[in-house]
């Protein structure tokens, strides 16, 4: 009969969703618990498909985790699969062997944790046996394969490899336990279940490597619904791998064209819309957006001044809408643009060409932010230290964006004030 089993990995238990506004007390529970629900949903899916076992290709946790409260929620949906005969096995990765749990917990029997060297579980399917190999971080820095220390297939078998590996690197993510696809595949197991880059990746083949990613994205970065693998193996040995959705909340970039908006009741209603069809592309139960304002519009310096305001505005169309929450707002408007390369010869225009004059002017100053962010970017984990690109040439242009920026918005703020005065 066939043998099937939920492949997930960095699940992250209580890792808060970073970037978020948690004005809205809403909100705040939301995001609160949000690791917790997607591992809830996790659980539920292995018992509404019966399956046979829980992969957990590792970081489970994340990080130095001390909380009790923690401890008991995870114990709890274990003895939840322990009572329905579903095993789970699982390897340590990085975030893992930070945490005091890992070492302390006492979970059921038939929960299976990997040590830091190889090993092989035997499981018979109806005549056919599955293997399943593991092997965990026994440190939280990896710096080789971890490949060479994994057994051999066991003939007649289907075999399954568990291993946390950063592959050959990914933008964004350390690098642990680096190992090659083409490596992973001549090695000979039926399928690997790997974990640690948080995007979703498969590889299908004589043997199937699947990257499930992370099942509840933490942040702008990990946009989109998140999912995990539901794999079947089949009485002749083939692999079939079915995505499911796990996410209780997705992140969104939504753009808001506001071109032809001359006042600002019609550039709420194009929030309002915006956010709505949105909302209907979304696959998870809540949506967490990034708004973009764009186009060429009057409205432009008024947005750059009171956005609290158009915040608020946004906020108020996404209650209305439902399970909508707005994250962040930017405003890529071009009719600033007009004005602050202008035609006229007023003071502000005149200012505005002055001080872009200075800035291009100016590698110190350039060098100063450049060295800001530089900073800002080592004290930041490093799955999210790509915030200001993921190269040289993105991180240049990054800089450049905070240069504009702020030329822009001290303008804003004075063609604003000029404007109310005369009035």
């Amino acid at each position: 009969m066939p043998f099937r089993f939920v492949h997930t990995a960095d699940i992250h238990l209580d890792s808060p969703l970073r970037s978020l506004s948690l004005r809205n007390p809403d909100l705040a529970a939301l995001i609160g618990d949000a690791t917790r629900q997607a591992l809830v949903a996790i659980v539920d899916l292995c018992l509404e498909e019966r399956v046979d076992a829980l992969i957990v290709a590792g970081d489970l946790y994340d990080g130095d985790q001390t909380s009790m409260k923690t401890a008991r929620f995870l114990a709890g949906e274990m003895a939840r699969l322990h009572a329905a005969g579903i095993a789970v096995f699982k390897v340590r990765g990085n975030h893992d062997s930070l945490s005091k749990i890992t070492r302390e917990l006492q979970l059921p029997p038939s929960v299976r944790v990997f040590g830091g060297r190889a090993e092989a579980v035997v499981r018979d399917a109806g005549g056919r046996d599955i293997v399943i190999h593991g092997m965990s971080f026994a440190k939280p820095q990896a710096p080789d394969s971890l490949l060479p220390g994994y057994r051999p297939p066991v003939p007649d078998a289907v075999n399954i490899g568990i291993m946390h590996t950063s592959l050959g690197g990914a933008l964004g993510h350390d690098v642990y336990a680096p190992v090659s696809l083409a490596d992973l595949q001549k090695h000979g197991f039926r399928y690997w279940a790997l974990g640690h880059i948080h995007q979703r990746a498969e590889h299908r083949g004589a043997t199937t490597v699947v990257m499930p990613g992370i099942p509840q994205g933490r942040d702008i970065n990990e946009a989109g619904a998140k999912t995990v693998s539901l794999v079947t193996v089949g009485d002749d040995g083939t692999i079939a791998v079915e995505e499911r959705r796990t996410s209780i909340a997705e992140f969104g970039r939504v753009e808001v064209d506001l071109s032809g908006s001359a006042t600002w009741r019609e550039a709420v209603d194009a929030v309002g819309r915006a956010l709505a069809k949105a909302r209907t592309g979304a696959a998870s139960p809540h949506l967490v957006a990034r708004l973009t304002l764009t186009g060429a519009t009057p409205l432009s310096w008024q947005l750059h001044r009171d956005l609290d305001l158009m915040l608020a505005e946004a906020e108020r169309q996404a209650e209305g809408i439902g399970k909508v929450w707005i994250e962040k707002i930017g405003i890529a408007t071009r009719e600033a643009e007009d004005r602050l390369r202008g035609s006229g010869a007023d003071p502000v225009t005149e200012f505005g060409a002055l001080m872009r004059a200075e800035i291009a002017g100016s590698p110190g100053l350039r060098e100063e932010v450049r060295q800001l962010v530089k900073e800002l970017g080592e004290d930041l984990p490093g799955e999210i230290r790509n915030f200001s690109g993921g190269d040289e040439a993105g991180f240049e242009a990054f800089v450049d964006r905070l240069l504009e920026d702020g030329s822009r918005d001290v303008l804003a703020r004075l063609i604003a004030g000029g404007m109310a005065e005369e009035a």
